[in-house]
Order: structure tokens, then sequence, then C-alpha cells
């Protein structure tokens, strides 16, 4: 159930956000009629999944289906990433070996991929996909600022609705950790199942190995998974799943881009 956007929560929102977001964007996101607005990206028959609904992301009462994390997100993210995140998303822009026609960025948040993406990529056909239509809400905002002709949908980043083979690029930024291991390998599963023959997967996220010894980052910016996935490898899930020429490219401070490839069909 979606959390509407009550008294209280204004009052909350207003709290947080006046120490991370600037006066003109706090002005413009106040005007915004949350409950009309997520209703031009609700799925039918959308059913959110427990690991979604039964953790506070961010320490954020009902995570990513409170408008709060929508609006604090891009400002979080930037403190994550010690203000590098253009950078680290550049990383992995330029790390695409193809000139796509098709690109899909699951678990797209407020856009900040799937915008760069579509600005590299200016003829591509780019959709970013969201499981909060709050986040999806803000990104579609930021796009059409920047008359960026894009699409957004609301679903399961491990079980989309797209047919096989439909993507010559996926790209999943910012979503492995924050998601149980066993969704991790699912949504890996299922970009290369979207992937067309000889298609490239980029992932944009922490680097598990550096992770393991700054645990008491997962604390402070309340990320419920991070411990977990940082027991993990991302380079043998993408193995265990298909992909083949398994690259990690280590960026700057925590993070990382892997990018594999499709080479065959299972």
């Amino acid at each position: 159930m979606i959390v509407l956007f009550s008294q209280i929560q204004r009052f909350l929102a207003n709290f947080l956000i006046k120490y991370l977001i600037d006066t003109q964007q706090l002005k413009l996101y106040q005007t915004i009629d949350w409950e009309k607005e997520v209703t031009r990206f609700q799925a039918l028959g959308l059913t959110y999944p427990s690991y979604y609904t039964s953790v506070n992301f961010h320490g954020i009462n009902q995570g990513y289906l409170n408008p709060v994390a929508a609006l604090t997100y891009d400002a979080v993210t930037s403190w994550a990433t010690l203000f590098g995140e253009k950078q680290l998303r550049q990383g992995l822009i330029h790390s695409i070996k193809s000139e796509p026609q098709t690109i899909l960025d699951l678990g797209c948040g407020t856009g900040s991929m799937t915008i760069e993406l579509k600005k590299t990529f200016y003829s591509a056909k780019v959709i970013g996909l969201d499981l909060s239509a709050y986040m999806l809400v803000m990104a579609d905002d930021k796009a059409k600022q920047q008359t960026l002709n894009i699409e957004w949908k609301q679903g399961l980043a491990e079980a989309t609705t797209f047919p096989d083979s439909s993507f010559d690029v996926i790209t999943i930024s910012m979503l492995l950790h924050e998601t149980p291991p066993h969704i991790s390998l699912a949504i890996l599963k299922e970009a290369y199942r979207l992937l067309t023959w000889q298609g490239q997967l980029m992932i944009l996220d922490g680097n598990q190995q550096r992770l393991r010894h700054v645990l008491w980052l997962a604390k402070l910016f309340r990320e419920p998974y991070s411990p977990v996935y940082s027991q993990g490898d991302i380079r043998q899930w993408l193995k265990s799943v298909g992909f083949q020429d398994v690259q990690m490219q280590p960026q700057w401070g925590i993070y990382q881009v892997s990018h594999s490839m499709k080479l065959y069909t299972l």
C-alpha cells in the first residue's frame, strides 16, 4: 500500500529535506500533487514483495513507498558518493562498447542514470523501470526539465513483463545493495533473459570487498541489505546466470562498475 502524503508526512519531509535540497527545489516539489501524479505510473495488479515493504530504506518509514524517500534520494546519493555521483555514472556509460538502440535502466530510481543514458545515446529508446511510483514521478519531472523523451514504467526488476531479447544494453545502478542476495540473482537472471545476443549488462554499485571493511556506512545510511550484499560476489553471480566476458572495474572510494555480455542463449 502506498503511503498517503498526509500532514504528518509533509512536516517530516520538510524537516528532512530542508537540509538536503535547496529552497528552489523544495518549493517546486511542495507543489506536486503526489496522489494524482503517482496514478500515472502505477501498474495494475502489482504486488509489493515483502523484502521491499518490511524494511525502512535510509531510515524512512516504509522506505520507497513514502514520498519522503523520493524527495531526498538524490541528495542522499550525492552525500553517499562524496559528491562524485556524476563521475561514477559516467564511468559506467564510458564502458558501453556499442551504439545501442534499446536501453533498459533497472531500478532507475529518480532517473539520474536513465537521463545520462538518454543524453549520451539520444537516438536510442530508453526505458527506466522502478518499483516506486514516487521515484518515477521525480524521474519524469527531471526528464521533462531537460526535454528528454524517456519511458517510465513501474515494475519488479526481477520479474519484468518485457519480451525476451528486448534490449541491447541494460544498466543496474545502485540497486543490488538494496535487495537480498536471492533477489539480486533473480534480477541478473531477468537481465540475461531481456538482453539481445551480444547485449551488454552494466552494473554500478558498491565494491563488495571494500564494503566489508566499512560496514559502519550501512548503519550511517540505514541500508538494510548492504551488509549481506557486501558478503557476496557479483562476478560469481553474473557467471552463475550465464554472463560471459565479466569484467570488474574499481571506481574511486567504495564503488565499482561491472560489465558483462550475453554471448549465447541458455
